[in-house]
């Protein structure tokens, strides 16, 4: 008899997303005529750059030519896309093109490279945190089950709380995986080089690895490093995802890639051979014509385009912050990353005011809590929409404003 993974069993019964759908579904049903403003899933709202167009088509072209026709790419992709990120994204770092995984997302990479570990690993993870962190280590067998306030057994939970910035330091007790995502989603919190020289001085003394998620390092705008490769010593212990979604505009396109150094060893193991084999084995490599389009985003006029992209996504991510500011909202995040970390008023649960903002203002955030027991009392709103967009919203935070001011009263 067939015996289902009993893991998927301790997961929490809904993904947090679709249950978001069902509460916005409900809503449509009672209100068709409801016009709803969606700041909930992080996904870009401006076509793709005129010049990755132009790359798509012209390598589609040659996907019609007996002379230019690529069939199965290498599971690692092709040298040229891992050239130009070694020359562009890490220029001065000494990672060489070999050392990059070309994949289909970093959302897929930062849950399979549990692959790699062995099932006894302590991990730990920022609360709150990207929810496929938890979701991808339940289904790898590293927690023993959901407790009551919603964490689970098992996994180690480094608070993140307006007391220390939402900040995640070391812990005093070991652990051998850590996930750490600067600029942070949902807190759009970007780590400063002094706390992550720490992390990687723990990582060299409990011999862990850091798992650094830097998917938006595109929008950072203060001095915080963009790869964990800037601090020293951080190609021994650490393993980088990146992606095209945000920085690129490729969500409908769907490429990432991932740095395993091969001076990265556990017991002498080379954690990129595993990582190698592990993909010649379940992966055949993104399309050619997806990796061409990933290319064109180094060369000119398409560099420029994409970030006028990423200049007015982080203006209208302004725009929202300081709106949401002038009506007296506790705000963090909005400056390293498009993403707003919003104090619920009046002391509201984050589904209580997520269903306040949903029912009264017509406007969808995602609840802090959808992220971990730290998020409770907080939203977070993705400011990719356009500008008129973003002013007609601060409209109705203002006639919603008005109503929790009569609420109080």
């Amino acid at each position: 008899m067939a015996k289902i993974n009993t893991h998927f069993q301790k997961l929490s019964a809904h993904y947090l997303f679709p249950r978001i759908e069902k509460q916005v579904s409900l809503l449509k049903e009672k209100r068709p005529e409801a016009e709803l403003i969606d700041f909930g899933i992080g996904d870009v709202s401006e076509p793709l750059a005129e010049g990755l167009v132009k790359a798509l088509c012209a390598s589609a072209l040659e996907m019609g030519s007996k002379n230019t026709f690529k069939g199965y790419g290498p599971s690692q992709g092709y040298p040229f896309l891992r050239e130009e990120i070694a020359r562009h994204d890490y220029k001065g770092l000494g990672i060489h093109p070999d050392e990059i995984f070309i994949s289909d997302g970093s959302k897929s990479d930062t849950a399979n490279i549990h692959e790699l570990f062995d099932q006894s690993s302590i991990v730990a993870l920022p609360d709150p945190a990207y929810p496929v962190y938890v979701d991808a280590t339940v289904m790898a067998g590293r927690s023993m089950g959901a407790t009551s306030s919603g964490t689970y057994e098992g996994i180690h939970y480094l608070s993140c709380t307006e007391k220390n910035g939402f900040m995640p330091s070391p812990p005093a007790s070991h652990t051998d995986l850590i996930y750490l995502c600067s600029p942070n989603n949902p807190t759009g919190v970007a780590l400063p080089k002094e706390l992550l020289q720490e992390w990687v001085r723990y990582a060299k003394k409990e011999k862990a690895v850091l798992l650094f998620d830097a998917a938006y390092e595109a929008y950072i705008s203060s001095d915080a490093p963009h790869s964990i490769y800037e601090i020293e010593g951080a190609k021994d212990v650490a393993i980088e995802f990146r992606s095209y979604s945000k920085s690129s505009g490729f969500t409908g396109l769907r490429c990432a890639f991932t740095v395993i150094p091969k001076t990265l060893l556990l017991d002498s193991h080379s954690l990129h051979a595993l990582w190698k084999r592990r993909s010649d084995t379940k992966f055949n490599g993104v399309s050619y014509i997806i990796q061409k389009a990933a290319a064109a985003t180094y060369s000119s006029p398409c560099k420029e385009e994409i970030q006028a992209q990423i200049t007015s996504y982080k203006k209208r991510t302004s725009l929202l912050m300081q709106g949401l500011q002038s009506l007296g909202y506790t705000i963090y995040g909005g400056k390293d990353a498009p993403y707003i970390w919003c104090k619920a008023p009046m002391g509201l649960s984050s589904w209580a005011f997520f269903d306040l903002l949903l029912q009264e203002a017509h406007i969808i955030a995602i609840p802090g809590s959808g992220f971990g027991p730290c998020g409770e009392g907080y939203v977070r709103f993705a400011a990719f929409k356009e500008e008129k967009i973003i002013e007609k919203s601060l409209k109705r935070f203002m006639n919603l404003s008005k109503k929790i001011e009569n609420i109080q009263r």
